[in-house]
């Protein structure tokens, strides 16, 4: 699902009850990550619930890096969040993830209002690690 789709969709929820069920309704749409990809490498520290990340990187016909991502969590909200994270950053360019930021569309969509602080804290590790894998292909090419 698009982060387009995404919006429009939130568009059509008034209550936030209605949009956290769709937010977990899109957790259950990740791919899964297979168990044995549940590792301390791919744990993403400063979340309160547990998150694992997996970046994988393609590469178009002309050497272009792009960043795959697989991701999981133990809270069905944050894995929502996850789906929502990797709509705007899974199969996207180093330069394209650096230049999205992606709390302000987490803003965008209410979110800021309606996180705990811990889960707000989750997120933002969640986008700086995407960040820093971004960075480190960046430094790499």
């Amino acid at each position: 699902m698009t982060i387009d789709e995404i919006r429009d969709n939130f568009a059509l929820l008034d209550d936030w009850d209605d949009r956290y069920r769709y937010v977990i309704e899109l957790g259950r749409t990740l791919a899964p990550l297979p168990e044995a990809d549940h590792t301390a490498e791919n744990k993403v520290s400063g979340c309160a619930s547990q998150v694992w990340l997996l970046r994988t990187t393609s590469r178009d016909d002309d050497g272009t890096p792009r960043l795959n991502y697989l991701g999981d969590s133990d809270a069905h909200i944050v894995r929502g969040l996850i789906a929502i994270l990797l709509s705007l950053v899974s199969g996207k360019t180093p330069q394209d993830i650096l230049a999205i930021d992606p709390i302000a569309v987490f803003d965008e969509l209410g979110f800021k209002e309606h996180l705990t602080p811990q889960r707000s804290n989750g997120l933002r590790s969640m986008v700086e690690r995407i960040r820093s894998d971004a960075r480190e292909a960046l430094a790499a090419t």
